[in-house]
């Protein structure tokens, strides 16, 4: 709950309580909006649905709004806020490998488990394939830290790293949101498949 502790706010215990509960509301949420099925999840790559960007578009820009706000009327100081750090070439090296089983199992590691809580057999397949995967990586750390670490680039705000304003740049998130969820529809009109309807779960 970042500010909520920092400030004394709230005990960690308490903090630990709201997360559960925000957990609860997150896989809710997935749930819903089908975020279970790997057919849902891989048409997102192959266009004929685009919840998944729909829902995480929509996401963005509801937190983005919400936290400029907070901060405009002083509810919130965004110098509380923590951001991970960049190393580029690591980003880009892990969002490849994810996309790619993302891909080709259907789902990434959040949805994996919203699936498996409901009892999907692929969905375990999947979850199992990450552990070994996390295995991998820290047994094998020593082979790959020079390029874990390479390109370090502290934590830039993308406001900071275009020179505008942080309210310029949620309104430009916005229109690219609306933007893409104009292309979202077009997309699941030029691409839809007779086998598949855009309301199953």
């Amino acid at each position: 709950m970042g500010p909520l502790i920092v400030n004394g706010i709230i005990s960690d215990n308490t903090n630990l309580f709201l997360a559960f509960l925000i957990g609860i509301g997150f896989g809710f949420v997935l749930e819903s909006n089908g975020f279970s099925s790997s057919r849902r999840l891989a048409g997102m790559f192959y266009g004929y649905d685009t919840t998944v960007l729909k829902v995480f578009f929509t996401a963005a820009i509801v937190g983005a709004t919400g936290l400029l706000f907070m901060s405009l009327f002083g509810w919130i100081d965004l110098s509380y806020i923590y951001i991970n750090p960049t190393y580029l070439w690591s980003t880009i090296g892990g969002g490849v490998i994810m996309g790619a089983g993302f891909i080709l199992g259907g789902y990434c590691p959040g949805t994996s488990f919203c699936a498996a809580s409901i009892g999907k057999l692929d969905a375990l397949a999947f979850i199992g394939g990450m552990f070994i995967g996390i295995l991998i990586f820290a047994e094998g750390f020593p082979l790959w830290e020079e390029f874990y670490n390479a390109k370090f680039m502290g934590a830039p705000l993308l406001s900071e790293v275009l020179g505008t304003s942080r309210g310029l740049l949620t309104f430009l998130i916005i229109l690219v949101a609306l933007g893409m969820f104009y292309l979202g529809e077009w997309s699941e009109r030029k691409f839809a498949r007779s086998d598949y309807q855009l309301n199953q779960k």
